[in-house]
């Protein structure tokens, strides 16, 4: 810049009238230069993670309702050599969870249910049925309910391989005790939103699956996604893969337990329908604005003891950004599928990366936000 300012200054005195001119242009060429910038060091960031002939991933950057950056790396089926692209369905692995999760919400506004209820009102056939009665849906959707996960006491990992979201939460109902008291304490639990599902289903007298593409798919123009169902859609995705020394070795459905249970990890979506998943929640397109706001608030319980603070909305995990801006969020890991989709609402910045090889989902999250912040797309 220093060059072209002081070649501007050494311009006869009958061509300064065109400096105005030269100005706008030199404006232009700057902020070009500057997007360009943001776009390369994105790019070459991605470059050097994914090899062009392996598995890699697909990452999508939205400001506002704009996508600024959406590009593919890698090959989504290493036998066919597929590229991977913005468009490329991914097993979206636990960001499925909130799919469920909003249907439930969903329910609870049509006054179909409510999140007060306690697993009795659903489930008969409970062990101990003082547990089932302790426990209620908003302990499910917050990951507080106290049931322990004991599915590999009663389920082998063949089994696992099949077994759908009433055999996975089968377990469940045969425990005697709690980990803890519902509302007090934090344990991630996959079960829980297999048994959520179930929930859906009890409600509404059909496959959950087909209430989540009415309620939340068709709305939001999500077109080619779509959700495990026993068999897994065999076409038209990527496969997950895990690296060895001998190669890449097949990590997803049929060779990973629990694919088969949906209300956990099912949902397979590309990057851009997951744009379009974030537009249609800020948009209330499938749940009003007050749902989606107390969705994404952080839920206290007055019988809280765990050391440590309460971190969850329904489904989503809410911080902060180095500024102190909101972020919602979920990652997704199944398998060698990994995932992550970021909100920061106030600076209307979606970011969101599906893979189909284990990806340190924090690390690259820290840096795409450090890239966001150096060219001002936080401001």
């Amino acid at each position: 810049m220093p060059i072209i300012v002081s070649m501007i200054c050494s311009l006869p005195m009958n061509k300064m009238k065109s400096f105005p001119i030269l100005l706008v242009i030199l404006i232009s060429i700057l902020s070009c230069r500057q997007e360009k910038s943001f776009d390369d060091a994105l790019d070459s960031m991605l470059s050097a993670s994914f090899k062009s002939i392996g598995p890699g991933g697909a990452l999508l950057i939205m400001k506002d309702e704009k996508i600024v950056f959406a590009k593919g790396y890698g090959l989504a089926d290493l036998q066919t050599k597929e590229p991977i692209t913005p468009q490329t369905l991914f097993n979206t692995g636990s960001i499925s969870k909130t799919f469920v999760s909003n249907v439930i919400l969903d329910l609870a506004r049509e006054g179909k249910l409510s999140l007060q209820d306690s697993l009795t009102k659903y489930f008969s056939d409970f062990k101990n049925p003082d547990l089932a009665s302790k426990v209620r849906i908003n302990h499910l959707l917050t990951h507080t309910s106290g049931l322990p996960d004991n599915r590999t006491a009663f389920l082998d990992s063949l089994f696992l391989l099949t077994a759908k979201d009433e055999e996975n939460f089968a377990p469940i109902k045969r425990n005697d005790s709690l980990l803890f008291e519902p509302g007090s304490q934090f344990e991630y639990s996959n079960p829980a939103f297999n048994g959520l599902a179930l929930i859906i289903e009890n409600v509404t007298g059909r496959k959950w699956q087909d209430v989540v593409k009415e309620k939340i798919f068709v709305p939001a123009g999500m077109k080619t996604s779509v959700i495990t169902d026993g068999p897994y859609p065999i076409t038209g995705v990527s496969h997950a893969y895990l690296e060895t020394k001998d190669g890449y070795i097949e990590k997803d459905y049929g060779e990973e337990p629990t694919f088969a249970a949906a209300g956990n990890g099912g949902v397979w979506s590309s990057v851009e329908e997951l744009a379009l998943y974030e537009l249609a929640i800020r948009h209330a397109k499938f749940l009003d604005a007050e749902t989606i706001e107390d969705s994404r608030t952080i839920k206290t319980y007055p019988t809280w003891t765990s050391a440590m603070a309460p971190f969850i909305g329904y489904s989503w995990f809410i911080g902060s950004t180095e500024d102190g801006n909101k972020m919602i969020s979920h990652t997704g890991t199944q398998g060698g599928f990994y995932g992550d989709f970021v909100s920061i609402p106030e600076k209307g910045i979606t970011y969101i990366i599906l893979c189909n090889l284990p990806t340190p989902q924090e690390e690259k999250r820290s840096a795409v936000l450090t890239l966001l912040k150096k060219y001002n797309w936080l401001d």
